[in-house]
């Protein structure tokens, strides 16, 4: 059984923590529904070991990752599609300028503004 710990073989360990980290510990143990800060900690053990034998959900490590970052280059192909329409709608501008095609500002002036 992944995730479960076998109470009836435990053996004792000491461990000494930041304070700061003892309380987050009692924090956290207190927020999970554990019994106490030892069963917390004997599960994070057991968590980090099975992250360490790459055992762990990929949905809420990898899958995560890989997603924020397919949001990323989606932006970054709406941003660049933008900049190529502005670019390319400028430079039909500046052409249009230089052919001397009818532009408002070659239109005869009658006196008033």
């Amino acid at each position: 059984m992944a995730g479960t710990i076998n109470k009836d073989r435990r053996e004792r360990t000491v461990v000494r923590l930041d304070p700061d980290d003892k309380q987050r510990a009692g924090y956290w143990a207190k927020r999970r529904g554990f019994s106490s800060v030892n069963e917390y900690m004997a599960e994070a053990i057991a968590e980090k070991i099975r992250r360490e034998n790459q055992d762990y959900d990929l949905p809420t490590l990898e899958i995560a990752r890989m997603n924020q970052l397919v949001d990323e280059v989606k932006a970054l192909s709406t941003n660049s599609a933008n900049l190529e329409r502005v670019v390319t709608q400028g430079f039909d501008s500046l052409i249009g300028l230089t052919r001397g095609d009818s532009n408002y500002l070659f239109d005869d002036e009658d006196g008033e503004l």
